[in-house]
């Protein structure tokens, strides 16, 4: 039962707080002018039906009071012509309808009492709502000027609804264009050290790898033609050092040198520079040069040539 209850009152604070979250002053303010207007529109029928009413009762007494009369006339000619039996006859009937006419007078008199009671109820509930309508008035144009001051201020804070969303969508507006921008830098630099270069076709690691191999060899290949022309121009070199008789240049010892490669390589203006050492040449005796005698130096004594 404790546990119905408290279900109960969470439900009626929930919907108190739901409606009270619905509810409008002005709305419920011109709500409760409506009631009132038409609480007077009844209290004016009521008095209108009460006077109507007592207007009805007012016919009926004079009705009654005519008749009163016109049977007291026809009592007195009864009696004028010695018809005492038709004056008693119509002495009765005017009891009778004074009788009513009495009644009628009360009844009249309680409807003209509760008649003033409407009117002046009447005119107290119309100066209330008069009264009520400029407090509806001055509320509603008080609550109108507020609730424009709130959302002027809300506005100008930034923490009204509307605003809010504008914000929030500035906010993710300036998030993308970052992201943006961040991946637009990094694909340039991607780009600039060449890692998307082949962005575009399908990349062939081994097509890659033959490529690689094949500069590689080019390059050993270059390297022994290099080799070989260096050990061909070494002995030219040699022979262009030696006299017109054949015979070589005696005291003078070959020494080692830089050989250099004038032989263009692929089409470019590179000159290959190799520094290579230039061995002695051999004499018909195997002897190296160095130990054979100069034809310039005279032989000594005791020496043969």
């Amino acid at each position: 039962m404790g546990v119905m209850k408290r279900v109960s009152l969470v439900f009626k604070a929930k919907a108190n707080k739901a409606l009270d979250k619905m509810e409008d002053p002005r709305e419920t303010l011109d709500y409760s002018y409506q009631r009132q207007l038409e609480l007077l529109t009844k209290v004016r029928r009521g008095v209108a039906d009460v006077a109507t009413s007592r207007k009805r009762v007012e016919l009926q007494m004079n009705q009654l009071q005519q008749s009163a009369n016109k049977l007291d006339d026809q009592a007195r000619k009864a009696l004028g012509m010695n018809r005492e039996d038709l004056a008693r006859e119509a002495l009765i009937r005017k009891s009778s309808a004074q009788s009513q006419l009495n009644d009628l007078q009360a009844q009249y008199a309680q409807l003209q009492a509760e008649e003033e009671k409407l009117t002046v109820a009447s005119q107290r509930l119309q100066a209330k709502v008069d009264a009520f309508r400029t407090r509806k008035e001055t509320i509603k144009a008080t609550y109108t000027a507020a609730e424009a001051q709130t959302r002027i201020n809300e506005a100008f804070s930034g923490i009204s609804e509307e605003m809010g969303d504008v914000g929030m969508a500035i906010q993710r507006a300036e998030d993308k264009t970052a992201q943006m921008q961040a991946r637009a830098g990094a694909i340039d630099e991607l780009m600039a050290s060449g890692a998307l270069d082949d962005l575009g076709g399908r990349r062939d690691d081994i097509q890659s790898e033959l490529d690689q191999i094949s500069a590689g060899s080019d390059v050993e290949n270059e390297l022994r033609r290099l080799r070989g022309e260096i050990a061909a121009s070494a002995p030219k070199q040699l022979e262009g050092g030696a006299n017109g008789d054949g015979q070589p240049n005696g005291g003078s010892q070959v020494q080692s040198g830089q050989v250099q490669s004038g032989q263009a390589q692929s089409g470019q203006a590179q000159q290959a520079q190799q520094t290579q050492y230039a061995p002695p040449a051999p004499s018909a005796a195997g002897l190296p040069v160095s130990d054979l005698p100069n034809a310039n130096e005279q032989p000594q004594d005791g020496e043969g040539l």
